[in-house]
């Protein structure tokens, strides 16, 4: 069967599925084995130009996000295709081919509303962990597996032109506050030789590009140690005395003061370079992607994963 026009079913998708249907076209690629009462069948679906259109309140309707469902499943062609295969006994008096086909369909949507990022890693591949990328304590440096992740979500975006995203950062309240402290802490001591490398005249760099050897370590941390405001141990003639390299570390830290608003910063800022590396591909149109203010820093607890991440939602 090809195209078939699936305007005229706008009454039962209306009474099922809540929306008219404004246009679209259905075709079948039906291959059927059957030996011995037993069923083997490829049931190719293609589905071309599916639109959806006004809402109709129908008490009938399915509470699942169809139009979501729609959206992770139609390419950027308007093209969705699904091979729904079915095995069983045609001995057996429950057993339908357009019922099991119907279940399948119905999963499909299913999956929409609880695990869309299955649902999509299921064509793209990556699964349930598209959902989030993670981050390194304190830190808002993509990595490299985050990358990847990235560039799956990217193209899911790119094919599916009614598929949107909103991003959400996070941090881990302990650890990023005691990662932020590092960084804070290594920037202190980068800026000490960016001051002296623009006083010999040369070019100005940012401060996290400075890198500092392990043989120059020990100067510029005492150059940052004593532009520190904290009160410092002082020798008996009332002067800052000379301290070891562990013991200025520790003053420093503990000096180095991280608050709420600085978390919220790294939250925001984690999600805003995760929008940034998406649209530096120019493949993704900027009102797809939406930043959400987190209702809260701390996310949602999952097994196995840390806190200090970004979260994404499909809609």
């Amino acid at each position: 069967m090809k195209d078939l026009d699936l305007s005229p079913a706008t009454p039962y998708s209306g009474k099922y599925a809540g929306y008219t249907i404004e246009k679209g076209k259905l075709s079948f690629d039906l291959k059927y084995l059957i030996v011995k009462r037993k069923l083997d069948s490829q049931n190719q679906i293609f589905i071309d130009q599916f639109t959806f259109g006004d809402k109709v309140e129908s008490p009938d309707a399915t509470k699942l996000p169809v139009k979501l469902a729609i959206a992770l499943l139609k390419d950027r062609k308007g093209e969705i295709k699904l091979d729904l295969p079915v095995t069983g006994s045609l001995d057996d008096p429950k057993f339908s081919v357009w019922r099991v086909i119907l279940k399948i369909i119905v999963n499909l949507i299913s999956k929409a509303a609880t695990s869309p990022f299955s649902l999509l890693g299921a064509v793209l591949g990556g699964g349930e962990e598209l959902s989030f990328v993670e981050f390194d304590f304190g830190s808002t440096t993509i990595m490299e597996a985050n990358a990847k992740k990235l560039q799956i979500i990217t193209k899911a975006l790119h094919d599916r032109p009614s598929l949107k995203m909103d991003i959400e950062g996070h941090v881990d309240m302990e650890k990023d506050r005691e990662g932020l402290k590092q960084y804070l802490f290594q920037r202190k001591v980068k800026a000490q030789k960016l001051k002296e490398m623009v006083r010999k005249g040369q070019p100005a760099a940012s401060v996290d590009e400075i890198k500092i050897e392990p043989a120059e370590y020990g100067k510029y941390l005492k150059m940052a140690y004593k532009e520190e405001k904290f009160p410092k141990p002082k020798n008996v003639i009332g002067m800052a005395k000379d301290l070891p390299v562990p013991e200025m570390e520790k003053l420093i830290l503990t000096h180095t003061e991280v608050k709420e608003g600085d978390l919220r910063t790294l939250a925001s800022q984690r999600a805003m370079k995760v929008k940034d590396f998406i649209q530096k591909s120019g493949q993704v149109e900027p009102e797809k992607i939406f930043i959400l203010e987190p209702k809260s820093l701390s996310p949602e607890k999952k097994e196995k994963v840390k806190d200090s991440r970004v979260d994404f939602k499909l809609k």
